[in-house]
């Protein structure tokens, strides 16, 4: 497995109504519309941005990484405006055991509307296809309904709660784990 050509040049992943792709600077605000909502940032380890600045400190951070090679988040872009609606992500991946673990984030605005599920199911099949993973996880805070129902439509299955397992926004909390392998897709 060369993990290396998936670093650095991200791919790009189309669907029917959307466009995966690198994130860039020119998003910024896009993200901050999304981003300093905090009913977005309530089940994420991070807090809600303040400003314009901490948008473009979490771009620069991404861009940085894709720079370092260590860093696979797409920006979950619309094809019908062209817009950053959000972002999706493998935020671990080891390709030695064929597992990664899937994480995303949508602008409240697009909520119930299946794009998601949308992004999920196409990094789904870019990780089983491309990257030859054999599992994808996706650990979730469990009063996260909406995100459950989102890793359901996308085929994935509750395996079971670590408890006290994470630390968001200070508190631990408990994190439901639900995951594919490849012969489920």
């Amino acid at each position: 497995m060369d993990a290396e050509k998936f670093y650095g040049e991200m791919p790009i992943i189309e669907t029917e109504r959307l466009i995966l792709r690198s994130l860039r600077e020119e998003d910024a605000e896009d993200l901050f519309d999304y981003a300093s909502e905090a009913k977005v940032s309530r089940f994420m380890p991070w807090e809600a941005h303040r400003t314009i600045e901490d948008s473009k400190e979490f771009i620069a951070f991404v861009l940085n990484a894709y720079k370092q090679k260590n860093k696979l988040t797409w920006a979950i872009e619309l094809k019908t405006d062209e817009k950053m609606i959000g972002t999706i992500d493998f935020v671990k991946w080891l390709p030695k055991h064929s597992r990664a673990e899937i994480a995303y984030t949508l602008s409240h605005r697009y909520w119930g509307k299946g794009f998601t599920a949308e992004a999920v199911k196409a990094l789904l099949e870019f990780g089983f296809t491309e990257m030859q993973l054999n599992k994808i996880e996706a650990p979730i805070v469990p009063d996260n309904f909406q995100s459950q129902r989102v890793l359901e439509k996308a085929g994935m299955k509750f395996e079971g709660v670590a408890r006290q397992h994470f630390r968001i926004k200070g508190q631990l909390v408990d994190l439901a784990q639900y995951s594919i392998l490849k012969e489920e897709f």
